[in-house]
């Protein structure tokens, strides 16, 4: 498992160098994201993704419960009144779940892409102002010691909060 921090940077000079120190204290590249206004970062800085910056995440999870509820409701009820002179197996209900699920999720992660991330909106206007956010996802154990290395070695960068867990694949 994996805890997501978020810190400010004052701008990209100042993420470069946090960069390089992660780097060094051997945090993968791939557990490391910045976000800046756009054209702003360096080319070798990596960037927060379109998984990072839109609330697709959140979109799929909240229409794969709401569509196997809706889909679950469906299936009762076409099993519980059948339509004229076609009975309808309990599977039914089973399969109409299945498909509220993945009507669900495609639904509202295509809304969901068009929105952006409500997690990141309090670090919005600071990016807007030149700022840039370090998404860094560290593994349990070594939270402690690289908070305390970015407290001690870069006093002016401001801690931005911390996720309790880290999704598996953005």
């Amino acid at each position: 498992m994996r805890r997501r921090l978020y810190y400010t940077l004052a701008d990209v000079p100042a993420a470069r160098a946090l960069l390089d120190e992660l780097l060094l204290a051997r945090i993968e590249e791939k557990h490391i994201r910045f976000w800046a206004k756009d054209g702003s970062l360096l080319p070798d800085m990596p960037e927060a993704g379109f998984l990072h910056k839109t609330d697709v995440i959140h979109g799929l999870e909240l229409g794969v419960v709401v569509g196997t509820f809706a889909g679950l409701g469906i299936g009762i009820l076409l099993t519980l009144f059948p339509l004229q002179g076609l009975p309808l197996p309990t599977m039914a209900i089973l399969g109409a779940a299945i498909g509220g699920a993945l009507f669900g999720a495609w639904v509202s992660g295509m809304v969901a892409a068009a929105i952006p991330n409500s997690r990141l909106k309090t670090y919005q206007e600071e990016i807007e102002r030149g700022r840039v956010l370090l998404i860094v996802d560290l593994p349990y154990r070594r939270v402690r010691e690289i908070e305390e290395m970015i407290a001690k070695r870069h006093p002016e960068i401001r801690f931005g909060g911390e996720e309790p867990h880290t999704p598996a694949f953005p």
